[in-house]
Formats: structure tokens, C-alpha cells, sequence
């Protein structure tokens, strides 16, 4: 089930909008994504969901959220695309994998999982053998084994890396996945504009 939160606007408004999100920089987007609704829109108000892209893609076309932004490859329906997003191995300060042929530990979320499925397939296809140590349902709990120094993770590159984690640059890089946003029938056009551009500027290449 989806988490949904609520930030209210300064100001009493009856618009209200909701924006959908995967977990993956989710922290980067909602953000982002709520000033420029409100910078449009003053004093709406913006509601979050969180969840994986194939729900997002229904919530949109049942009209429970109105923008959504998601892994083109995780949902049938394409969307607009809006950029890439940039993926780094993460793992605890100083780890180091096991020697080879022993195959790398990957943490990741559970199957179905656009980002789970990158992570193997770069590696199988640099020859680098990997298993999967743990994995959960959401990116929290990845974090928390990825934490305990077990394995390494794919994660999204945008922004910080989350606390107790840092990139690491051992293993093959991995090309950003295509990200796609959507918006449901009838959305109010200028507020669906200003979400899609904040997500291509965030999503945009630096230099």
C-alpha cells in the first residue's frame, strides 16, 4: 500500500493536487515538485503518494493522483518522458566485495524491480558474477541491510547518499534509467507543466 502524506499551503485554497512518486529520490522529488505546484498554484494544497510505478499508473487512470513519476520500463503505460535517472552502487563506508569467482552480495527490492534488474544485468554482462543477500519490499528497508555492511545497492544518484552509505566505485557504472511522468485526464494544464519541468530539471545532466 502506497504511504501518503499532506503539506498544506499558507494560505486556505480548495485546490488540492496529489503527485505520485517512486521511493527512488523520492526525497529529491516531492520537494521540488511541490514548489513548483505552488508556484503556479499559491496556496494549494499537495498531497504525496509513494508507491511502485505499475500503482502509480492506475492511481493516475482512476483519477486518485494527478502526476505521477515513475520507471518507464516498471509500468505499461509510457507516460512523457522526463530524463534519466542516474544510478550509483552505494554500500558502507569501506566495504569491499569478496574475491572472485565468489560473486558480489546485492541488496535490492524485492521482484517485480526496474532498478533490481539493472543492477544484475550490468554486472552479468561485464562477466561479474552477483547473488542477492537481502532484499525488502521497500527502499528503507534496502537501506537498513545495506546498512549493516552485508552487500552493496543500486540506488538512486540524486542528492545526497542516504546516511551510513557511500558510493562506491568498484563495480561496473550503470547508465541512468528512463523515467516518465503522467498526468490524469484533465489535470489543470499549467500545474502539469511546471511538475513535468521540475522533474527535468532535476533529472537534467549537469554541465
Amino acid at each position: 500500500m502506497g504511504v501518503l502524506g499532506a503539506v498544506q499551503g499558507q494560505h486556505r485554497n480548495p485546490y488540492e493536487i496529489t503527485i505520485g512518486s517512486i521511493e527512488h529520490a523520492a526525497d529529491q522529488f516531492l520537494p521540488r515538485l511541490t514548489a513548483a505546484v505552488q508556484e503556479v498554484r499559491p496556496g494549494c494544497r499537495v498531497r504525496f503518494r509513494i508507491d511502485r510505478p505499475a500503482r502509480l499508473v492506475e492511481a493516475v487512470e482512476r483519477g486518485s493522483v494527478d502526476v505521477a513519476v515513475y520507471v518507464t520500463e516498471a509500468a505499461a503505460t509510457e507516460g512523457t518522458p522526463v530524463g534519466g535517472l542516474p544510478l550509483t552502487w552505494h554500500a558502507t563506508p569501506g566495504w569491499t566485495p569478496p574475491t572472485a569467482p565468489a560473486p558480489v552480495p546485492l541488496v535490492a527490492i524485492e521482484d517485480p524491480c526496474a532498478i533490481r534488474r539493472r543492477a544484475i544485468a550490468t554486472l552479468a554482462t561485464h562477466g561479474v558474477a552477483a547473488t542477492v543477500v537481502g532484499d525488502a519490499g521497500y527502499l528503507a528497508g534496502v537501506l537498513d541491510v545495506a546498512r549493516t555492511g552485508v552487500g552493496v545497492a543500486l540506488l538512486a544518484a540524486v542528492g545526497p547518499a542516504p546516511d551510513g552509505l557511500s558510493p562506491y566505485d568498484g563495480l561496473p557504472s550503470v547508465t541512468p534509467i528512463p523515467m516518465s511522468a503522467l498526468a490524469r485526464p484533465g489535470a489543470d494544464p499549467a500545474t502539469v507543466a511546471a511538475a513535468f519541468e521540475a522533474v527535468r530539471n532535476l533529472l537534467r545532466p549537469a554541465g
